[in-house]
């Protein structure tokens, strides 16, 4: 049997990580072929990269009102003064993580870096496949060539839906991205704004992919959805916020929850440090059995979606805010753009929504990429 190694993010602390990289899995394993995901390190910190964040983070601290910029001081006070609980609800929560892992992916015995790749690596595989997630932002991976597949002869590189997290790659990047992504046998995004910055960089017109988590069905993410331990017993509204959640926001949640006397759940949320620890197969349950759901996460638009939920997408605040591209064009693709919280507001129908039309606009997504695949892994 043909043998496939995924390049990917491995996080041990993120939903969307884990269960695309699930998904990638199994979706390659349809195809007929024996997969694993390589297991990998890249660049912690990058001196120029780390100055210039630096910089952006002192500009926009200087931006704030003095009763925001009090409140994150005593954000950070309230960090320092809980630090080992945390800590505990922090370990707890990757524990969880890897012993999803453990049963769910299959992952080399062996960790690669950009110092450390095995000379034959190229030779153990029949094809590489990268992606999905935002493997190709170099705000996160500081331009690693692991992640274009260096290591690799060019007609076994493959890119399914990778994102670049950003619409313009910073100038000390370009000519490396240009490069590397010219040399990319069969070349997809997950994102609009990513195929833009590929077709500036190298006039290449490349397809945007839906994420590899909608080419599996409910029923197959039902099936490896546990049990949320701390669901509390009557109905809920369901929060997951990768940004920060402002005070102004969550009064905005709470007057959603009462309109419908929901309780609320702050998934991944260190306020409700019960439900922290909760494993991937939680959140998919936590999501299936909520009543609405109020996010900003791409993963979490996704699984509402997939389990038919109304859901409210509010922008992204805090420091990450900047990464719209991918949530618009999934919403646009699916044509749910009346789901962003400045649409609904305006009616307050917060848990109405239609899904008739759902299921037709996935399976013509679904077929793009399964036609992608079937020629990319027959070369």
């Amino acid at each position: 049997m043909k043998k496939i190694g995924i390049i990917t993010i491995t996080d041990y602390l993120n939903y969307g990580n884990r269960l695309q990289n699930y998904a990638t899995q199994e979706l390659l394993k349809s195809k007929g072929f024996e997969v694993e995901s390589i297991l990998n390190e890249f660049p912690t910190s990058n001196v120029e990269v780390g100055f210039v964040s630096y910089l952006e983070r002192l500009k926009n601290a200087l931006k704030l009102s003095p009763i925001t910029l009090t409140k994150k001081i005593v954000e950070k006070i309230d960090n320092k003064v809980n630090k080992r609980k945390y800590k505990l609800a922090k370990d707890a929560k990757e524990k969880s993580f890897r012993e999803f892992s453990k049963k769910h992916l299959i992952e080399t015995n062996f960790i690669i870096s950009d110092k450390n790749i095995p000379s034959n690596l190229g030779e153990l595989y029949d094809y590489f496949v990268v992606g999905s997630d935002q493997i190709w932002n170099p705000k996160i991976r500081f331009g690693s060539p692991i992640d274009f597949l260096r290591f690799a002869p060019k007609n076994k590189r493959i890119a399914l839906a990778p994102s670049f997290g950003i619409s313009s790659i910073p100038e000390m990047y370009v000519e490396k991205y240009k490069l590397w992504l010219s040399e990319m046998e069969y070349l997809s995004v997950r994102e609009q704004a990513g195929s833009d910055i590929i077709n500036k960089l190298t006039g290449i017109e490349v397809p945007v992919h839906i994420d590899p988590t909608l080419m599996l069905t409910k029923n197959d993410w039902i099936s490896i959805s546990e049990n949320g331990r701390r669901k509390p017993e009557k109905k809920y509204l369901l929060t997951y916020f990768i940004g920060a959640v402002s005070r102004k926001r969550m009064k905005i949640i709470q007057k959603i929850a009462d309109k419908y006397d929901l309780d609320i759940v702050q998934l991944a949320s260190l306020k409700d440090i019960k439900r922290y620890g909760a494993s991937p197969g939680e959140f998919l349950d936590y999501i299936n059995s909520s009543t609405i759901v109020c996010t900003d996460s791409f993963h979490a638009i996704i699984f509402s979606m997939q389990m038919e939920k109304p859901f409210v997408v509010f922008d992204r605040e805090g420091k990450s805010a900047p990464m719209s591209s991918r949530i618009d064009t999934l919403l646009g693709k699916f044509e749910f753009g009346s789901r962003k919280y400045d649409v609904l507001a305006k009616t307050e129908n917060w848990n109405e929504i239609k899904y008739n039309h759902f299921q037709g606009i996935l399976e013509n997504e679904r077929l793009k990429v399964n036609t992608y695949l079937t020629n990319a892994l027959s070369k």
